[in-house]
C-alpha cells in the first residue's frame, strides 16, 4: 500500500450495523492517518432508521473509539431507505448526486454491503434498476460480505443476480482473513524466497494442518449460526481460501486474474468425498457447558435464539486431498470451532523426517515444522533438531522465530487493507465468482454426507480442544495436532 487513492464516495447499505461502527469507521481513519487517501472520503449512511445528519454522527461518536476518526464522522451524511425498496434509492443518487457537486470530483463511488444476506438480491436490482451501477461519475464498485449464498445453488443464483447490475470487475467479495498480514505473508514466503518453494510438494511435505479456533461461543448471532453453522461459517471461505493460498501454484504474473486463476485450480483439485466417505474424513462437533477464564459458560443449546434439541455444529474438522502433481497423497487437515480453549489461527505445513537417523536418541526429535501465526501475535517459526551444549550428542527441537513487532511499526489491520483495494481497483485479495463456487461444492459434498448418514455433533466441553474424534481423525494416520 503505497500509491495514494484519490477521494470516493464510500455508501454503506445497512449503515447502523455494528460493521460501520466497529470496522469501517477506523479503517476510514487509518487510510487517512497513513497518507493513503488523497481527497475527500464522505461516508454516506443508508438505513431503515430515521435519523439526520447530526444523530447518525453522534451515534457514530458514542461507539467509535479514538479521536482519529473525529475527521471522518464530523464528514458522515445519512439518507433514510429501506434497503429493499427501489425508490428509496432515488434518494440516495440525489444525495451522492449533491455530495458530488459540492465536494468532487470523485474517483467513484464503492456502495458497501454491511445488511443482512437476505436482502442482497433486493439491494443488487434496486442499484441497477435506478442506475447506480453507472459509471458516468466514475468508477462504480460494490464490495459484499460474506456469507455469499448458503449452499452452490443460492451462491450461483446470487452470482446470477449480481452480475446482471454489475461486471465482474466492479465486484469485491470481501473475506477480512485475507487482508491478515500473515496471509498475504504466504504468497511472499513462498515465492519471493528461494529456500522454500523447491521443497514445497509431495516429496518433502508430509501434511499441511490449518486451524482457526475461537474462544467466544455464537454470543448474538444464535439466529445466524443456526442457518450456517461451522462448516458455512467458517470452513467455506477463511479455511478454504488459506488452503489455496498454501497449495496454490506460482502464479504467471502477481496480478488479481493470474492469483484467481490458480487458486481456482486448487479448489477444482480437491476431491470431494462420496457420503457414505464422509464419516472417515470430516468431525462434527457441538460445544456443550463448561468453563472460560475460571468461570461458567453455558452450551450452545443454552445460547439465546438457539433451539433446545439444536443438531447445529460449532465444531468442524476435514481432512481434504489436492489431487495434483505437486500435493497427490498429501493430507490437509482443516478445523475450526467456538468456545474452544485456545484463541488461535495458524497453518502447520509438517516437513518429512530426515531419510535415515544418524544419531542417539533422534528418535526424541519432532519432525521439522513451519508455524504460519495468522492470530494473535502474527509471525512465523521453523522448529529444527540442534545439538544441546555439551560432550554427549543430545538433540532437542528449537525454534527460529519471527514476529512482525520485529518491523518495529504497527501492522495494518485487515479492514484498512481491503477497503484500500476496493479503492484502488486490486482485486487479488477478495474471491472471484468460480473461488466462491468451487469453495461451495466442497462444503456441499461434506454437508450431503452428514444428512446421508445422519451424522450429529459430538458434543465437547465448553473450554476444551473440541471433541475427541478431532484427534482420532489424525491419530488414525498417525499424526496429531500441533496446537494442543
Amino acid at each position: 500500500m503505497s500509491a495514494q487513492a484519490r477521494g470516493v464516495l464510500l455508501c454503506v447499505l445497512g449503515a447502523t450495523g455494528d460493521l460501520t461502527h466497529r470496522k469501517l469507521v477506523p479503517a476510514i481513519a487509518g487510510l487517512r492517518r497513513a497518507g493513503l487517501i488523497g481527497g475527500p472520503m464522505p461516508l454516506v449512511g443508508f438505513a431503515r432508521q430515521p435519523l439526520d445528519d447530526e444523530s447518525f454522527r453522534q451515534r457514530l461518536h458514542e461507539t467509535v473509539e479514538g479521536s482519529d476518526a473525529d475527521d471522518v464522522i464530523a464528514q458522515a451524511v445519512y439518507v433514510v431507505g429501506d434497503l429493499r425498496q427501489a425508490d428509496d434509492y432515488k434518494a440516495l443518487g440525489s444525495r451522492l448526486d449533491e455530495i458530488e457537486a459540492a465536494q468532487g470530483p470523485f474517483a467513484g463511488r464503492i456502495f458497501y454491503l454491511a445488511a443482512p444476506p437476505s436482502t442482497y438480491t433486493d439491494i443488487f436490482q434496486a442499484l441497477g434498476s435506478v442506475g447506480l451501477q453507472d459509471e458516468s461519475h466514475g468508477f462504480s464498485r460494490i464490495i459484499v460480505e460474506k456469507p455469499f449464498g448458503h449452499d452452490l445453488l443460492s451462491a450461483r443464483e446470487l452470482n446470477q443476480e449480481l452480475l446482471s447490475v454489475f461486471r465482474e470487475d466492479q465486484v469485491f467479495r470481501i473475506d477480512h482473513y485475507l487482508g491478515k498480514e500473515t496471509v498475504q505473508n504466504i504468497l511472499v514466503l513462498r515465492f519471493a524466497n528461494g529456500i522454500f518453494e523447491p521443497l514445497w510438494n509431495r516429496r518433502y511435505v508430509d501434511h499441511v494442518q490449518i486451524s482457526v479456533m475461537e474462544s467466544i461461543g455464537v454470543e448474538h448471532r444464535g439466529k445466524y449460526y443456526e442457518e450456517a453453522g461451522a462448516l458455512r461459517d467458517m470452513m467455506q471461505n477463511h479455511l478454504l481460501q488459506l488452503l489455496t493460498l498454501i497449495a496454490m501454484e506460482p502464479p504467471v504474473t502477481f496480478d488479481a486474474e493470474q492469483v484467481h486463476n490458480e487458486k481456482v485450480k486448487v479448489l477444482r483439485a480437491l476431491r470431494l468425498p462420496a457420503p457414505h466417505e464422509v464419516p472417515n474424513v470430516t468431525v462434527r462437533g457441538q460445544y456443550g457447558p463448561g468453563e472460560m477464564a475460571g468461570k461458567p459458560v453455558p452450551g450452545y443449546r443454552e445460547e439465546p435464539d438457539v433451539r433446545r434439541d439444536s443438531q447445529q455444529e460449532t465444531f468442524a474438522a476435514v481432512k481434504l486431498q489436492v489431487e495434483n502433481w505437486r500435493w497427490a497423497d498429501v493430507p490437509f487437515y482443516l478445523r475450526t470451532g467456538k468456545r474452544l480453549g485456545r484463541r488461535v489461527s495458524e497453518i502447520s505445513v509438517q516437513f518429512q523426517r530426515a531419510p535415515q537417523r544418524l544419531f542417539p536418541r533422534e528418535t526424541r526429535l519432532q519432525p521439522n515444522v513451519l508455524r504460519l501465526r495468522i492470530q494473535p501475535d502474527e509471525g512465523m517459526t521453523l522448529s529444527v533438531g540442534a545439538k544441546v551444549p555439551g560432550l554427549r550428542i543430545e538433540l532437542r527441537d528449537v525454534d527460529m522465530a519471527f514476529d512482525y513487532g520485529t518491523f518495529g511499526k504497527p501492522g495494518t489491520e485487515a479492514y484498512e487493507r481491503l477497503l484500500y483495494d476496493a479503492i484502488t481497483g486490486d482485486g487479488t485479495l477478495f474471491t472471484r465468482r468460480d473461488e466462491v463456487e468451487a469453495a461451495w461444492q466442497v462444503v456441499d459434498a461434506i454437508e450431503a454426507g452428514w444428512r446421508q448418514e445422519e451424522i450429529g455433533p459430538d458434543i465437547y466441553r465448553a473450554g476444551s480442544l473440541g471433541p475427541e474424534a478431532a484427534d482420532e481423525l489424525l491419530h488414525h494416520d498417525g499424526r496429531r495436532w500441533h496446537l494442543r
